[in-house]
C-alpha cells in the first residue's frame, strides 16, 4: 500500500515540473506564430467560382 501513495507522490511532482515547464514556455513566447500571418492570404480555404456576367448567380437551396 505503501508502494501507490510513493507512486502518487512522484507523479503529482512530475506532473507539476511538467505544468512549470508549460508556463515557462508560454511565457517565453515559445508558442507565438510570427510566421503564419504573413503568408494566410496565400492560402485559401476553399475555392470560389466566379460566374460569367451573362449567366445568373445561383445559390444553394436548402
Amino acid at each position: 500500500m505503501s508502494v501507490i501513495y510513493m507512486l502518487l507522490a512522484i507523479s503529482i511532482v512530475v506532473a507539476i515540473i511538467f505544468f512549470v515547464a508549460f508556463i515557462y514556455s508560454v511565457k517565453n513566447g515559445q508558442y507565438d506564430d510570427s510566421y503564419t500571418p504573413s503568408v494566410r492570404m496565400l492560402f485559401e480555404d476553399e475555392l470560389v467560382e466566379k460566374s460569367p456576367k451573362n449567366k445568373e448567380q445561383t445559390y444553394p437551396t436548402k
